[in-house]
């Protein structure tokens, strides 16, 4: 049991020990990029696909927990964080960088949280 974080900077750690198997990482990756893509589609074709950012976002990276990581998303405890931890670690794994966060949080969490 991890004891109640108090800030961004503690939980990014655990965040990312959260997210150790890349096939999680990867599902986050995609939502994100469907997330941001609905987006663009409720600013330049319909409001109602702002509807679907969520869906899109939410379920490929919960598949990921449920089945892969074999965790409860953060973002049951840490809403907020967990939103900020998603696109952190998304402009992260865009520009190749992901990979010390990981080496770092696996060390703080060995276990993956």
């Amino acid at each position: 049991m991890v004891p109640r974080l108090a800030s961004f900077d503690e939980f990014w750690p655990y965040y990312v020990a959260q997210h150790s198997r890349v096939s999680t990482r990867r599902l986050h990756f995609a939502g994100t990029t469907m997330v941001l893509l609905a987006l663009a589609a409720a600013v330049t074709v319909s409001a109602w696909w702002a509807l679907a950012a969520p869906v899109v976002g939410y379920g490929p990276a919960w598949i990921g927990h449920f089945f892969f990581e074999k965790n409860r998303p953060a973002t049951f405890t840490y809403p907020l964080w967990s939103l900020r931890g998603d696109f952190r670690m998304y402009g992260l794994m865009l520009s190749g960088r992901m990979r010390p966060e990981i080496e770092r949080a696996l060390k703080a969490y060995p276990a993956g949280g």
